[in-house]
């Protein structure tokens, strides 16, 4: 008997459906207990009322959570973005320098000797004018 016949393609697809489903609700489960934790303006208390909520009737708990806090979530999450990217942007520009960092280099360099005072004035002038 083959194997396909016990087993029809509807059943596979609803099977993939429910799968997908459940991956989608432990993801937003996830969401939720993290937003949770990261929230400043929630004491404690309440944040234990809402993690036993989720835990007891987790699919009720964790869509009422979002239907309340749905505009909170979304304002912390673009402050977390704009705060983790103006981070980013300082990190770049420390590692990057500029024609000060060369001519701070190039400063010690002739301090030390190690170039004279022609090569440190080239320097300069190339760190001045970008090139």
């Amino acid at each position: 008997m083959p194997i396909a016949t016990d087993y029809p393609f509807l059943n596979i697809l609803w099977s993939m459906l429910v799968f997908v489903g459940f991956i989608m609700w432990i993801w937003l489960a996830i969401m939720v207990f993290m937003d949770i934790f990261r929230r400043h303006d929630m004491n404690g208390f309440v944040k234990a009322l809402w993690i036993i909520l989720v835990i007891v009737i987790p699919l009720f708990g964790v869509l009422l959570y979002l239907l309340i806090y749905s505009r909170g979530i979304a304002e912390r999450n673009a402050k977390d973005v704009a705060a983790s990217q103006q981070a980013f942007d300082e990190r770049v520009r420390e590692a990057a320098g500029g024609p000060a960092s060369e001519i701070e280099k190039a400063k010690s360099l002739l301090d030390s000797g190690a170039i004279s005072q022609e090569e440190y004035d080239k320097i300069k002038a190339s760190a001045i004018s970008g090139s």
